[in-house]
């Protein structure tokens, strides 16, 4: 699974002209998931970005975490990050999960993610999606399991 993180001042999703998820302050994650990963990569992965600290404390430095500021968590499917791309001008997906595996996988992050987290927000599985967001910092963070 891979997954890029982005600190937000704010996000949203839109899928046919209506929003379908929105957070204030929080984390934007966009999700890949390849043919080779599990569940047990999906709570591993969905821990690490939950106990991720990339929101400032008391003394302006990167020692907090999402639940710790009490933030939103905007899960958007992405596709193409697992894209490979060292050769050539076209992106290869040969690493990708299947259409149903990814949707498995991503519904089981999902889920857990609701779970573990009151404020989780998010985007349709394959969808034509439009994702606004503010970045804050910018802070931007790929992470892999």
């Amino acid at each position: 699974m891979k997954a890029l993180i982005q600190r937000v001042k704010s996000a949203s999703v839109v899928i046919d002209n209506k929003r379908n998820g929105e957070i204030g302050h929080g984390t934007l994650l966009l999700l890949g998931v390849e043919k080779d990963d599990t569940e047990a990569k999906a709570d591993k992965l969905l821990k690490k970005i939950l106990g991720y600290r990339i929101f400032a404390d008391e003394d302006g430095k990167m020692n907090k975490n999402l639940q710790q500021v009490d933030g939103g968590l905007l899960i958007v499917s992405q596709f193409t990050l697992v894209a490979e791309t060292s050769k050539g001008l076209r992106p290869g997906f040969s690493s990708g999960a299947s259409p149903e595996k990814g949707e498995q996988l991503y519904d089981y992050f999902v889920a857990q993610a609701k779970t573990l987290h009151k404020s989780t927000e998010t985007g349709v599985f394959g969808a034509d999606m439009q994702v606004s967001l503010i970045n804050d910092g910018p802070v931007t963070f790929w992470l892999e399991v």
